[in-house]
């Protein structure tokens, strides 16, 4: 196998939730253009079938279930589609988030509870029902958890419980790695990025106060293209990255450095 193909993905079947925009819809593509069928799970079902038919036209086949990844069953569920429709499940990408900016002192608890349970606990749900069919199929399989540069390293903005979700989440990574990763054969690890065009940080971004702010904090000094984290996330998804498990691998332009 040459190194170019390791990264390849051919007979893998991938799960991408958040999958209906953003950042989603490119690690979508990424992975249908490496070769697996993908799976997309997402609550905007319209958007959803836009996503599908741009993976209908890389070739690949795809399934579209709407999945709310707060609810256990909607998590089942979308595991379930995967097997039933497309014969088995390799990788899952929990990519699904909202973000939430404001002063800890006035959020609403209700606003932390939300982020919480949808960043943090949907991804767990989402890792149990992917590995719990992994166990049962006895082939292993990789879990890449969509974290943020944000849980490793503060930033100038109020958003605690968006960062408590993303740092919470390379904990979850890490134990999931340890009880996974040997005889399971189940590899988790985090992708950090900062900050790349999305629906969570283009209002952020249109201002030239926050953009002032996160280039101050970015060493290479300019906000991330979305393809730059597309060699991350194959590596992590592909027998290219066949040792690496627990890690948290920030592609953040040198954010984390301060």
């Amino acid at each position: 196998m040459s190194v170019l193909d390791q990264f390849r993905l051919d007979g893998k079947v991938a799960i991408v939730t958040g999958a209906s925009s953003g950042l989603g819809v490119g690690f979508a593509q990424a992975l249908a253009d490496a070769g697996a069928d993908v799976v997309l799970g997402a609550r905007r079902v319209d958007r959803l079938q836009e996503v599908k038919g741009k993976i209908d036209a890389i070739g690949r086949r795809c399934v579209a279930v709407p999945t709310d990844v707060s609810k256990v069953e909607d998590c089942n569920a979308l595991v379930n589609a995967a097997v039933e429709q497309l014969g088995d499940v390799h990788i899952l990408v929990n990519n699904a988030g909202v973000g939430h900016a404001a002063p800890a002192h006035k959020e609403d608890p209700e606003d932390f509870t939300r982020v919480i349970g949808i960043n943090l606990t949907g991804a767990y749900y989402m890792a149990q029902a992917f590995g719990r069919h992994c166990i049962a199929a006895k082939h292993g399989g990789s879990i890449i958890n969509v974290s943020s540069a944000l849980g490793i390293s503060g930033g100038d903005i109020p958003q605690v419980a968006y960062s408590s979700s993303k740092a919470g989440m390379n904990g979850m990574t890490r134990d999931l790695a340890m009880q996974w990763s040997g005889r399971r054969g189940i590899r988790v690890n985090s992708l950090a990025p900062s900050f790349f065009s999305s629906e969570l940080t283009d209002p952020l971004l249109a201002s030239e106060v926050g953009t002032a702010k996160v280039l101050a904090r970015t060493p290479m000094g300019r906000v991330g293209e979305t393809h730059e984290l597309y060699g991350a996330l194959l590596l992590l998804a592909s027998d290219a990255g066949s040792y690496i498990t627990g890690i948290t691998l920030p592609v953040d332009g040198g954010w984390s450095l301060h």
